[in-house]
């Protein structure tokens, strides 16, 4: 929301007296990436204004040749973060401008565009994503490795000696969420070794959005102060579980904020007994409808496809979404309805997303599933990974997209991608990701030399 001078000025003051030095104005390009400049204090309430100038062309995504005006940032000021461990810096998530206005290219101000639509029909979006990261050791060959050598458990799940050896990482990280108010309430160790999952409370899908990007950037801080590497790339190892950042969604009347996606008493309808109302079946309708498209955006690189797989190299089930399929607890589907009802789970995507990209496209096929009232037909309940082709044809359940370069083709060629974002944004991103899949390929792996080398 647009500020008075003298509320600007109420905020610098605040911010003074937090012992806040300088100001960071952080906005991000295609890939979620925080981009921005730095300011002295004294410069706080032009920058508010947005007095930083950006080259847009020396950005990735986000337009522009080089003979065009520039870029401005403007921070939002209502979701200033000071830094805990460096006080002097207060953080603040921004937007791009151009020439005075909103800058389309910008995903947070496409997420912001589609939540009006949203606010229009009458609902608010909540959003959570649940936080899994790796924390690991960075060898002298540049490879990087599990920190704890004797940690081969084939199911390291929930273990709890996993935990207790990184507490010194795991505490500084959960400290930091509590400081912040944003209700971390579980955290345990996940299914791969020296793999972590954070979850905090939800929030409005813009809140929950701008807390990932600060979530990654703060836990690779305080992993490199113990001189460890925290990543959240989906797929760091072949032989272990990938890195997901599951969306749970749900929709809430913007008046009385009561949850549109859950039933309220036993006789409430409830179509097919997931603990759904008919808003939340239709959001999952609109979600499958454009499912392959959407894959694009939850799983964004090419390493996302090597987690978005049945089994792998893992001697056992990947729990990976391969399918565009939905259903309760069932975790082989792409979309789950949690035990209780009142929200959806997309769970293809990764570590890697742009939660603003991501997170727009979601709403606004959700939007569509409501009001074209888009039937998602009967749950799925079975294992996917285990029924036969032939009955997984039968039953209409699609594949996701196996690879970067069939996500991007699907995210091309679906026009409601395009109705969304509008074409630029939706041609700066299949340009990029057009050009990291043929980067890849055109690449010599180490497997193809020891695998061809010598037997040809």
């Amino acid at each position: 929301m647009k500020k008075t001078a003298e509320q600007i000025a109420a905020i610098e003051q605040s911010l003074r007296d937090k012992g806040v030095e300088y100001c960071m104005g952080a906005y991000v390009d295609i890939h979620g990436i925080p981009k921005g400049k730095v300011v002295p204090i004294n410069h706080f309430s032009q920058m508010a204004q947005g007095s930083e100038r950006y080259t847009g062309y020396a950005l990735d995504g986000l337009g522009q040749s080089p003979h065009e005006d520039e870029l401005t940032s403007v921070p939002d000021l209502d979701h200033i973060i000071q830094l805990p461990w460096q006080p002097k810096i207060a953080w603040m998530p921004a937007d791009n401008a151009f020439q005075g206005q909103p800058y389309a290219l910008n995903t947070r101000v496409a997420l912001q565009n589609v939540i009006k639509q949203a606010n229009d029909m009458g609902f608010g979006f909540n959003l959570g994503i649940e936080c899994e990261i790796y924390l690991l050791k960075r060898e002298a060959d540049g490879s990087l490795s599990v920190p704890e050598k004797d940690n081969k458990l084939n199911k390291p799940c929930y273990d709890l000696q996993g935990f207790v050896e990184q507490f010194a990482w795991l505490d500084q990280v959960s400290s930091c969420i509590n400081e912040l108010g944003w209700d971390l309430y579980s955290l345990d160790h996940e299914d791969g070794n020296s793999q972590y999952e954070f979850d905090f409370n939800y929030a409005d899908a813009l809140t929950t959005c701008d807390r990932m990007i600060f979530f990654r950037f703060m836990a690779k801080h305080y992993a490199k102060e113990l001189g460890l590497v925290a990543t959240m790339m989906p797929k760091p190892f072949s032989d272990k579980t990938g890195t997901g950042a599951h969306f749970n969604m749900s929709l809430y009347d913007l008046h009385s904020g009561a949850n549109l996606f859950k039933t309220q008493d036993a006789g409430d309808e409830d179509p097919y007994g997931l603990g759904l109302t008919e808003i939340g079946y239709y959001f999952i309708g609109g979600l499958l409808r454009h499912g392959r498209a959407l894959c694009a955006a939850f799983a964004p690189t090419v390493n996302s496809y090597k987690r978005l797989v049945r089994q792998g190299a893992m001697s056992y089930f990947s729990w990976a979404p391969v399918f565009n399929s939905y259903g309760s607890n069932n975790r082989t589907n792409s979309v789950r309805v949690p035990a209780g009802g009142g929200r959806c789970e997309s769970r293809n995507a990764d570590g890697a997303v742009n939660p603003y990209l991501a997170a727009t496209l979601a709403l606004a096929a959700g939007l569509e599933g409501i009001r074209e009232k888009i039937d998602p037909r009967q749950p799925n309940e079975d294992n996917l990974y285990a029924i036969s082709e032939a009955e997984r044809r039968a039953r209409g359940i699609d594949f996701l997209p196996q690879n970067l370069l069939e996500a991007v083709e699907a995210f091309d060629s679906d026009p409601f991608v395009e109705a969304t974002l509008g074409k630029a944004l939706k041609d700066e991103f299949v340009k990029y990701k057009t050009q990291e899949w043929n980067q890849y390929h055109l690449s010599i792996s180490q497997w193809e030399i020891e695998k061809y080398s010598t037997i040809f």
